[in-house]
This record gives structure tokens, C-alpha cells and sequence, in this order.
């Protein structure tokens, strides 16, 4: 094959072929395509890279495609030889070992470096961030550690990073905000440390998702998030983020798949949520939330809801997703919780009466309640005295009137005693001190007793 000279492009993917790759391609000066995906080639030993030093001699050479084979052994430097055309370097789903080698930068050409699923180890090189024109970067699933280089921002044209399962370690560098191109961030899996950057959870041309789970991250989820707005995956569990859940939040209404779980947010369920229209899988399980879980999230078009763990209390609603039992959770530390449908088995809630008010009347009228009986004390202690102060004048008027008829002297005697006795009625009613005086219905009782004795 390697006198097919003229040979632009060899593709013999998908098929069942073993064995070393020939170490003479290079006689292929003129080769754009070396495609051999999906095969059996290689068989895990150290030289089954070694064709690639050949290929150094492809000076036309755009596209190395190996992933899905057998091919074993470390990555060689001679990577870093091969044409400065290459766009598309694919070597995933191999057993590659060793490092990725410092030289790569020298492929500024290249659009695509995918080396993901082997057992690649050392740390990302200083010189990625010489790859000016790279959009998909993939290095999800070795054994890579160290921390994310700063360089990485260089790159302003990324579209696409996957560095999921590894060990890297430390935070993730301010300048990675650069990449303003960004649809998908996973940084999953790892052992990155600090608190998440608003440069960060703030790149706006975030669509695809945004993987920081099974992380060390501390502090508060920035309210930055809500920048977001075409987002469709946001997964940030297993963490140690602590605060509230930012109710910008609910600027992301594209949102599809929510996962906070695992962390120590608390406080309520933000209301904001209402606005994400679009969701179909919330997991806020394992974290400190509190409050009654708002029945708007069964209007939402949820698939599968976890609200378990937390400290929720109060009645579970009954509509949208809550009236499936295999959709949505709310066991573990939801210990007072009640209602809902009943597979859950909760207790009954409580009978709700309404709430007594405990000022009935406005605040303006306080001050008319504390004088009107005031005044209205007065004004029987007037009108008593008044009723009095007649049967004075009556009893007057009686008296002058016995005395012209020459009345006998046991009439005089009854007249006379009746008017002492108002006299002194008229006296305790009329002392200065208030409780002193005799209350109103006493004097009524006592001038009946009077106007009896008199009539007698």
C-alpha cells in the first residue's frame, strides 16, 4: 500500500482489521486522510505507535484518526513532527500511556485534539495555549493531574472542553472567561478546589451544558449563573457549596437538566424557578433546604424531580410530576412533611382555621376606642347627677306644697328623710375622686329605693 503513491486519502474504518500498522506510510507524501477508526489494530504494547514517526514524512497530512482500537504504549513526541496542517488528531478509546508531550504546540493548525479514554498521565502542557485555532479539546478519562494551565484562555476560539475524570486539581484559571465561544464545559470528576469563578459560570455562550460535579468546590453558586440563558444542562453535584440557590437561576429558561444535589445549600426553593418553562430533571436532593416545597413545580413540565434529604416541612402538592410516585422523592430528613398522594404514606396535615386577627380595627381608630368610653363615663355621670339634681328640685317643690296645705307631721317626716337621703346620694356622687364615687347602676338602684320608700 505504501506505493500507492499518489494515494490523497485511506480510510478503512469500522471494519474488524488487526495487527501493526506498516511503518512505511510515509512513502505517502501526498496522503490528506489516514482514517482507521473502529478497528482491532494494535495489541497494547509499547512500539504500537511507532508508525507515527513515519508519518512525519505526510507534510500534506490533515486529518489522523485512531480512535477505537487496541494501540498501546506511550504517546510519542514524534506527534509534534507531524504536518503543521493537521486539523483532526483523534487517538481516544485507546490504551495510550505517558504524557501528552510539551511539543504540541507546535500543531497551530490544529481544529481537534481528542486523546480522551486512555490511561494518559502528567499534567496539561503550558503550550496548549499556543493552539490559537482549537475548538474541541477532549481528555476526559485518563489519569492527567496538575492544574488547568491559565494559557488555556488563549484559546479564545474553544467551543468544546471535556476533561471530565481525571485528577486535576486546584481552581479552574479566571482566564478561562476568554473563551467567549464556549458551548460545553466538563470539569466533572476531578479534584479542582476553590470557589466557582463568576468569569467562569458567566460565559454566556454556554449552550450545551455545564459539568462541574464530583468537585471540591466551596462558597456560593454566583449569582453570575443567571447569565446563562441558553444553557440547557447546568450539573454541579457533589461539591461543598453553601448559601442560597441564586434565584437568577430562573433566567435560565432554556434549562432542560438541573442538578445541585450533594452540597450544603439552604433556605427556600427560590420562586423564580417558576420561569424555567423548558425543564424536564431537577435533583436538588442531599442539601440543607428548608421551607414548604412550592407547588409550582408541579406545574412545571418535570420528568423526574428529587427533593429528598433536605429539611422541607408542610404539605406535598399533588399535581404534575407529584402525582407519579416513581417520578419525583422526598424521603430521608423531610420529617415533617405530610400529605400528598397516598403511596407516600405521610400523615395527614393539619386542619387549617383562619387566623383571628389580632387587631381588629385600623391603627387610627386605637385612639378613639381608649376616649369613647371615657366619654361615655362621663357622660352617665352626668346624666345621673343631672336625674338627681331634678328629684332635688321635685322634692323641693313637693316640700312647699305639703307646706301651703298644712300637710300632718308624718308626711313632713317621710319628705324629710327622702331629701336627706337624695342629699346624700348626691354627695357620693359627686366626690372627687373617681372611685370614690358610686358606679351608675347603684345610683339607679338607690333612687328607686327612695322613690319606693316615699310612696309607702
Amino acid at each position: 500500500m505504501a506505493n500507492a503513491s499518489g494515494l490523497l486519502i485511506l480510510d478503512i474504518s469500522w471494519n474488524d482489521f488487526r495487527g501493526p500498522i506498516p511503518t512505511n506510510l510515509g512513502n505517502l507524501h501526498d496522503l490528506k486522510y489516514l482514517v482507521l477508526n473502529g478497528n482491532q489494530f494494535g495489541s497494547n504494547k509499547p512500539n504500537d505507535l511507532s508508525f507515527i514517526g513515519s508519518l512525519t514524512n505526510c507534510t500534506n497530512l490533515r486529518k489522523l484518526m485512531l480512535t477505537k482500537n487496541q494501540f498501546g504504549g506511550v504517546m510519542p513526541g514524534s506527534i509534534a513532527n507531524l504536518s503543521s496542517k493537521l486539523e483532526t488528531l483523534w487517538l481516544g478509546w485507546n490504551k495510550i500511556s505517558g504524557s501528552i508531550p510539551q511539543e504540541i504546540g507546535k500543531l497551530n493548525n490544529l481544529y481537534v485534539l481528542a486523546i480522551n479514554d486512555n490511561t494518559i498521565s502528567g499534567s496539561i502542557p503550558e503550550s496548549i495555549g499556543k493552539l490559537f485555532k482549537l475548538q474541541q479539546l477532549w481528555i476526559v478519562a485518563n489519569n492527567i493531574s496538575g492544574k488547568i494551565p491559565p494559557s488555556i484562555g488563549n484559546i479564545t476560539g474553544l467551543s468544546s472542553v471535556g476533561a471530565a475524570e481525571n485528577m486535576l486539581e486546584g481552581s479552574i484559571p479566571a482566564e478561562l472567561g476568554n473563551c467567549t465561544n464556549l458551548q460545553l464545559l466538563d470539569l466533572g470528576s476531578n479534584r479542582l478546589t476553590g470557589v466557582i469563578l463568576e468569569q467562569v459560570i458567566g460565559i454566556s455562550s454556554l449552550s450545551i451544558g455545564l459539568y462541574l460535579d464530583l468537585n471540591e468546590f466551596t462558597g456560593p453558586l454566583p449569582s453570575q449563573v443567571g447569565n446563562l440563558k441558553n444553557l440547557g444542562a447546568l450539573s454541579i453535584p457533589g461539591n461543598k457549596l453553601s448559601g442560597e440557590i441564586p434565584s437568577a437561576l430562573g433566567s435560565c429558561q432554556v434549562l432542560e437538566y438541573l442538578d445541585l444535589h450533594g452540597n450544603f445549600f439552604e433556605g427556600a426553593i427560590p420562586s423564580s424557578l417558576d420561569q424555567l418553562k423548558g425543564i424536564q430533571e431537577l435533583d436538588l436532593s442531599q442539601n440543607n433546604l428548608s421551607g414548604q416545597i412550592p407547588e409550582f413545580l408541579g406545574k412545571l413540565p418535570l420528568m423526574r424531580l428529587n427533593l429528598s434529604h433536605n429539611m422541607f416541612e408542610g404539605e406535598v402538592p399533588k399535581v404534575g410530576v407529584f402525582n407519579n410516585i416513581s417520578a419525583f422523592s422526598v424521603v430521608g430528613k423531610n420529617m415533617k412533611l405530610c400529605g400528598g398522594i397516598q403511596p407516600l404514606h405521610l400523615p395527614a396535615c393539619p386542619i387549617k382555621f383562619p387566623k383571628k386577627n389580632k387587631r381588629p380595627f385600623p391603627d387610627k381608630m386605637i385612639p378613639l376606642l381608649i376616649i369613647l368610653p371615657i366619654v361615655l363615663l362621663q357622660a352617665m355621670f352626668f346624666l345621673t347627677m343631672t336625674f338627681v339634681h331634678m328629684l332635688v328640685i321635685l322634692a323641693s317643690q313637693e316640700m312647699e306644697a305639703l307646706n301651703e296645705n298644712r300637710c300632718g307631721e308624718g308626711d313632713f317626716a317621710k319628705l324629710k328623710s327622702c331629701l336627706e337621703s337624695i342629699l346624700q346620694l348626691g354627695v357620693i356622687c359627686s366626690a372627687e375622686l373617681p372611685h370614690e364615687r358610686m358606679d351608675s347602676e347603684n345610683v339607679v338602684k338607690e333612687l328607686h329605693r327612695i322613690t319606693k320608700a316615699y310612696n309607702e
